[in-house]
């Protein structure tokens, strides 16, 4: 988005430089939204600590859904909850004139993938143990395991790739389909175009927290695999 007037540029015009800004500005608003919510917390809640607890209550809710235990879903909780509030203001904060969209760069999307491989795998080893997890690999017939254990490793290092590049690909392309709607006629067009991309930051990152539910559940519920 060189040709849109971006507030980092007035520090430094770097492309690293613009990521980092951004980045950083997004984890200073997830630590503020996070210290604001518990800073006066009430039996009752009200303003952004009812919003923040609907939030987690949703997570534990798609999680329950999604592991089929709460306890299960509770103990995910932090890092799904943490991955949604990422991706969501990465992703939302590009539709602000003047600023990018983290999410838009592969430099995060990838990141955030390769946690939650490494993650579901370490997860998945540590309740089912190293042979027992990566016995399941090897489909339900011996005969087919030499078949079955490439097909099962290209299938999971192709989970890096979807989750990478689905968020990395459609953000990319809404902030495109922003710029372009912002030189066309910058006063009127965005409007609808706001509302849109709000809801595709919204569908992004509930995409990218249930894959990650799913892929936890397909490495410590194995049996049921």
């Amino acid at each position: 988005m060189k040709d849109l007037f971006l507030f980092s540029d007035l520090i430094y015009h770097s492309h690293a430089f613009v990521y980092a800004f951004h980045f950083c500005l997004v984890a200073i608003i997830v630590i503020l939204v996070a210290k604001l919510a518990v800073t006066k917390m009430q039996l009752v809640p009200r303003g952004l600590q009812n919003i923040v607890e609907a939030y987690l209550e949703g997570v534990v809710s798609m999680g329950r859904d999604t592991l089929g235990s709460e306890t299960l879903a509770r103990k995910y909780l932090p890092l799904v909850a943490t991955i949604g509030f990422v991706v969501f203001f990465s992703n939302a904060i590009g539709i602000i004139p003047g600023f990018e969209s983290p999410s838009s760069s592969l430099n995060l999307t990838l990141t955030l993938a390769l946690i939650v491989f490494f993650y579901y795998h370490f997860e998945g080893i540590k309740k089912n143990g190293f042979f027992k997890y990566f016995g399941h690999f090897m489909g339900p017939s011996k005969a087919l395991a030499p078949l079955m254990f490439p097909v099962e490793i290209i299938s999971h290092l192709s989970r890096v790739v979807s989750l990478s590049f689905r968020l990395f690909g459609n953000i990319k392309g809404d902030d495109l389909f922003l710029l372009v709607m912002l030189t066309l006629a910058p006063w009127f067009a965005p409007l609808p175009a706001y509302a849109l991309l709000t809801l595709m930051a919204v569908l992004q990152t509930f995409i990218f927290m249930m894959l990650t539910y799913v892929y936890l559940a397909g490495a410590v519920a194995i049996e049921e695999h």
